[in-house]
């Protein structure tokens, strides 16, 4: 979770200190590149494609975790 949690800092170029499930992502730079560079990084980190609309919708990073649950019990 650390590396997520490390990538998504990267991404939304924010301290990695504010990461946590509970951060809202409207509050930061998320928009097209910040979905399609976490589609990347969840592949890279959790071995699970998502699709980029559901990813544009979620509004804090437990909504990503959510989608990551889902898709890997599939």
């Amino acid at each position: 979770m650390e590396e997520f949690f490390e990538g998504m800092a990267e991404i939304l170029e924010i301290d990695v200190t504010k990461v946590g499930p509970d951060l809202n992502l409207t509050d930061y730079a998320w928009d097209s590149l910040a979905v399609v560079s976490t589609m990347a990084l969840v592949d890279d980190v959790f071995s699970v494609m998502l699709d980029g609309q559901l990813i544009a919708k979620c509004e804090k990073i437990s909504d990503i975790l959510a989608l990551v649950d889902t898709a890997g019990k599939k």
